[in-house]
């Protein structure tokens, strides 16, 4: 495993962090959800690391990817761990020899320099070393390796998570603000770790039909089919602590029975299954699990004169809440409406709290609008305007009972649903593209 220096020049925290298997899989997730052929640069891996075995994991036949050893890459090297010039070669050549001893397929494939002046731009550039140092130390390394990202590329760091002052993470927080596509946070690393990806120019729409779903660190697996999100997680054991509270407060009492069998269903409120996506170009598919209230055509003042396909779908309680892309496209634009808490099923529903997101697709505007319901007080999303969706990603979810709404501009689809039909999100077709 990869260890450098946390804390750089501000000597808050001399904990070194180690990029475990799973962190290893989110700061790959670029090289692995891209169809090919793409070109991946990985800077800073040394021989025998998770990450540069997920880097590896991620080639198709056509892709190239290079690696630059750790502590080359000038400005970089201050900031994570530089290295003497004999250091640098040693660490190319164990690089060299590790990559060897994977096979022809991998070395036809894999390329080792030992600076990154070595290294030509790429479509997705890794930094697989822990960024740290001061503020000016990250912005001269993430300037250093923009350069090299081709355009609408996507750039990958990691900062350690954690609230101590950090001038690389702070840094890094800023320019996601502006550029980031995508941020997690891996919980199962020593110590806990999050991974940014920064796009700093436009991708084109078409991009995201060669992407499969983004990997999703933060729920936890169950089976290889079904999973608990984040959100879950953290219901499930605050219940868990109010019985635990309950019992201390008052051992006689049965009073910390409620919270605590109410923490799995709970759970299982927030399960994110695995879904089969249609893999046929002409298909959209459900944004959400639950019942078709309405197809119909109308006009959004929201969105122009355009005319549009709108399929409704309420979700129950006992429905799978997370949201999925019903298409693949690019996110241009997300905004919130207020308004009441009327029952999902209802045509006062209409006016409830929404989140709207806008995707750019090949087909034309796609809107995606997340309403809450009676119960549902809460949208999360986690699409930020520039990403790219793959048909079927996940992007968010409603906490308890609502509605999700799927425009599709009406002269080029036809509906394949109709109102009291029963859908699968990421599964079910609900329209098709003329």
């Amino acid at each position: 495993m990869t260890q450098f220096p946390v804390g750089g020049a501000s000597g808050v925290s001399r904990r070194p962090i180690q990029i475990g298997d799973r962190a290893a899989r989110v700061l790959a997730t670029e090289l692995a959800r891209h169809g090919g052929p793409k070109t991946g640069l990985l800077v800073g891996a040394a021989a025998g690391s998770a990450t540069l075995a997920a880097a590896i994991d991620a080639l198709l036949p056509e892709d190239r990817l290079t690696v630059v050893a750790p502590g080359s890459t000038g400005a970089a090297a201050g900031a994570v761990g530089g290295a003497s010039a004999s250091g640098r070669f040693g660490a190319a050549a164990a690089l060299r020899e590790h990559v060897e001893r994977q096979g022809r397929w991998v070395t036809d494939r894999t390329r080792v320099v030992e600076s990154l002046a070595e290294a030509e731009p790429a479509d997705v550039v890794i930094l697989a070393e822990p960024l740290s140092g001061s503020a000016d130390d990250a912005r001269a390394v993430l300037a250093d390796l923009t350069k090299l990202v081709n355009a609408g590329g996507v750039l990958t760091v990691v900062v350690p998570a954690t609230r101590l002052p950090n001038g690389a993470a702070d840094e890094v927080e800023r320019q996601a603000a502006l550029y980031g596509v995508g941020s997690d946070l891996v919980l199962r690393n020593v110590p806990p770790v999050r991974v940014h990806r920064l796009r700093h120019t436009p991708a084109h729409h078409a991009a995201a039909s060669n992407l499969l779903p983004a990997l999703r660190p933060s729920s936890v697996p169950l089976t290889r089919g079904m999973h608990i999100d984040s959100n879950g997680v953290a219901a499930a054991g605050i219940a868990l602590g109010l019985a635990a509270l309950a019992k201390a407060a008052r051992p006689k009492s049965k009073l910390w029975l409620v919270p605590a069998l109410a923490a799995a269903p709970v759970a299982a409120f927030f399960r994110d299954p695995q879904r089969d996506v249609p893999e046929d170009a002409g298909a959209v598919v459900a944004a959400s699990d639950g019942k078709v209230l309405g197809v119909e055509r109308l006009h959004d003042e929201r969105f122009g004169d355009m005319e549009f396909l709108r399929i409704a779908v309420f979700l129950s309680v006992l429905d799978v809440h997370v949201n999925r892309a019903p298409v693949a496209g690019k996110v241009v634009d997300y905004f919130v409406e207020d308004g009441g808490y009327a029952a999902a099923m209802k045509p006062e529903a209409e006016h409830n709290v929404a989140a709207y997101t806008l995707l750019e697709t090949a087909h034309g505007p796609v809107a995606v609008v997340q309403r809450t319901g009676l119960i549902a007080r809460r949208i999360v999303q986690r699409a930020p305007v520039g990403s790219l969706l793959a048909k079927g990603e996940r992007f968010g979810l409603i906490r308890f009972g609502s509605r999700t709404d799927v425009y599709l501009p009406a002269d080029k689809a036809t509906p394949t649903v109709a109102p009291g039909d029963r859908v699968v999100g990421g599964a079910t077709v609900i329209a098709t593209w003329l």
